[in-house]
């Protein structure tokens, strides 16, 4: 048997998307031991991140994970987690979040959108299918704007004309990655453990004292710590705590249910434009709407999920526009511990989303659209969240019913965020690790100030 590896530490953080990467930074700059797990590794220099056949190695079972419903969900196992995968869009978390569970994150986001410079485009950036959306949308009294995005014009590469391949991972580095944290995280000293699978949370008592798992699935690794994050996702946070006791974990979730309108137009291409760039907010009926295209090798296998006939559409792909659908879904389904997944779709999700197709059509058809070649694609679960919710298992801190245990990823919601979820991910890391450090280690602080 292989050697095993023993680690100490002082936070242990599992997972390197958003918010284990924001956790692992904070916790670092503030001169904290820290030791990031990530089960995947980092492919940002290798030559096929950004492409199709990247993709289908990185994302989870090659982007073929399904529920038992057959909704397809996309999850990146990388460094930096499925923020390699999103469109760059950035969202303020919803009002709610304060209102109802008193968690006011907004100083901490506030703050990051002026460090990471996020704003809207510029006008000629735009790409006109997304104008054209955009107007048609106005015209209709459905006030459509310019999202702010994670995304700098001045760091591209290539004359920003990436388009669409965003979702297959940024080769043209415009846009913002958890990456880049876990850079300034181990910058300042945080140790990174790539290719490492967490198994469980070693437990003594009631607190966590550490996590055992696998490194490059041959070493046995033990890390001690006095604080455990966990920052896994929706489904890998609440796998790990299943597998350490925690039963309640994956009793039922979330999943922001995803469809895309397309229709045919007689436009300018439509894939040369950088995707989620305008869009709405409806949160009176519960969904939010952005121009979006599949990218173009996506767009079949996404279509043979529809039908056999479906992938032959891929001759008008190039004037094709398209209409992204997110849900507000209500909490059901769950992942459970027979490593199988379900999220059925409630009346009232099926409502909402019903009510946003009437509405995309109406769009479409009003930028030009040809009425009859207007449908809707399968589902798929873009943002698997609301496994181990705030006010069920977690308190407002993030913390677990376990001392020294705590959770800052998408499996926190306890309610469908219905936007783009980093930036809110990012903000509950930067407010978590100010309650670490004002709970765990405020007297190393204190003794660290003094010294200096």
């Amino acid at each position: 048997m292989a050697e095993k590896i023993i680690k100490e530490t002082e936070v242990a953080v599992i997972g390197s998307g958003p918010g284990g990467a924001t956790v692992a930074r904070q916790m670092a700059l503030a001169g904290r031991e820290v030791l990031l797990l990530e089960r995947g590794f980092d492919w940002r220099r290798n030559p096929l991140y950004g492409t199709y056949p990247g993709c289908m190695i990185y994302i989870d079972r090659s982007g073929m994970l399904l529920t038992r419903e057959k909704l397809n969900i996309v999850r990146a196992i990388m460094t930096g987690g499925s923020s390699n995968l999103y469109c760059g869009t950035a969202s303020m978390p919803p009002d709610w979040m304060k209102a109802r569970y008193g968690i006011d994150i907004i100083p901490e986001c506030e703050e990051t959108v002026g460090e990471l410079k996020i704003g809207p485009l510029p006008d000629e950036h735009l790409g006109p299918a997304a104008v054209r959306c955009m107007d048609a949308a106005n015209d209709l009294g459905l006030n459509w704007e310019p999202y702010p995005k994670f995304m700098n014009v001045n760091r591209c590469h290539d004359g920003f004309k990436c388009g669409a391949k965003c979702m297959l991972g940024c080769r043209c580095g415009a846009k913002w990655t958890a990456s880049e944290y876990v850079d300034e995280a181990a910058a300042s000293g945080a140790e990174v453990m790539s290719r490492t699978r967490v198994e469980r949370v070693v437990i003594d008592g009631n607190k966590a004292t550490g996590v055992i798992g696998m490194h490059k699935g041959i070493y046995p690794v033990e890390v001690r710590a006095k604080v455990v994050v966990s920052c896994g996702g929706g489904i890998g946070t609440a796998r790990l705590l299943q597998r350490s006791g925690l039963t309640q974990a994956g009793q039922g979730m979330l999943m922001d249910p995803t469809v895309m309108v397309y229709g045919v137009y007689g436009g300018p291409p439509t894939y040369t434009d950088p995707q989620m760039s305008v869009g709405s907010f409806d949160d009176s009926n519960g969904y939010i709407l952005s121009h979006l295209a599949d990218p173009l090798l996506m767009y079949p296998l996404i279509m043979m999920l529809k039908g056999p006939l479906y992938p032959l559409r891929i001759v008008k792909y190039h004037r094709t526009m398209g209409i992204m659908i997110k849900v507000k879904d209500d909490v059901s389904g769950g992942v459970f511990l027979d490593g199988t997944i379900s999220k059925p779709l409630t009346g009232m999700d099926r409502e909402r989303l019903a009510h946003a197709e009437n509405v995309c059509h109406r769009i479409l058809v009003q930028a030009g659209a040809d009425p009859g070649s207007i449908f809707t694609t399968p589902l798929r679960g873009t943002h698997p969240s609301g496994t181990v919710r705030i006010g069920e298992m977690l308190d407002a801190d993030l913390k677990t019913e376990l001392d020294n245990l705590y959770v800052c990823d998408a499996s926190v919601f306890p309610e469908a965020l219905d936007r783009p979820i980093v930036l809110t991910l990012l903000g509950l890391g930067k407010r978590l690790a100010k309650h670490l450090m004002a709970t765990h280690f405020a007297a190393g602080a204190a003794e660290e100030a003094h010294r200096h």
